[in-house]
């Protein structure tokens, strides 16, 4: 073991164009509770902690333009872990009745023959989400027989 311990992911901060929108969005339709908002002094830079059971999960700094890059370096998707293949079917009714985005239609599996898949999708400023289980999935087709289903959307 390191050093410095075992570490685990504490929460999540993500650049945002508007900070209402992405609040309606992560709140509304992904069910995370706001715990705090604020705003930067002078600057006009917002932004808004969000969890859920009380837990900080994600931070949305609205300190941005323009949309999701998925060719500079940096975050290449975010992944949440459902309870079961039925929440991540209820969250694809929601963003479909949103209007979101999807990688791929429907559920899909990690890569073939896999337990595992989930939706593939974008937030309002474009960056690549996904909702998965580790089994459930073993019915989902796969979009490719020879590459991790979440490495190319």
């Amino acid at each position: 073991m390191s050093a410095i311990g075992t570490l685990a992911t504490h929460h999540v901060g993500l650049n945002v164009t508007d900070l209402a929108r992405s609040l309606a969005f992560y709140g509304d339709v992904l069910g995370f509770d706001v715990l705090g908002e604020g705003e930067e002094e002078g600057s006009g830079s917002r932004y808004a902690f969000l969890g859920q059971d009380g837990r900080l999960v994600l931070t949305l700094w609205q300190q941005s333009e323009g949309v999701y890059d998925s060719g500079r370096p940096g975050l290449h998707h975010l992944a949440f872990e459902a309870e079961s293949i039925e929440h991540v079917r209820a969250a694809e009714a929601a963003l479909t009745a949103r209007g979101a985005s999807f990688a791929y239609e429907g559920v899909v599996a990690h890569h073939e023959g896999a337990a595992s898949g989930g939706i593939f999708f974008h937030d309002p400023d474009g960056t690549r989400l996904e909702i998965s289980v580790p089994k459930g999935a073993e019915e989902a087709p796969s979009p490719s027989d020879s590459a991790p289903t979440c490495g190319f959307f």
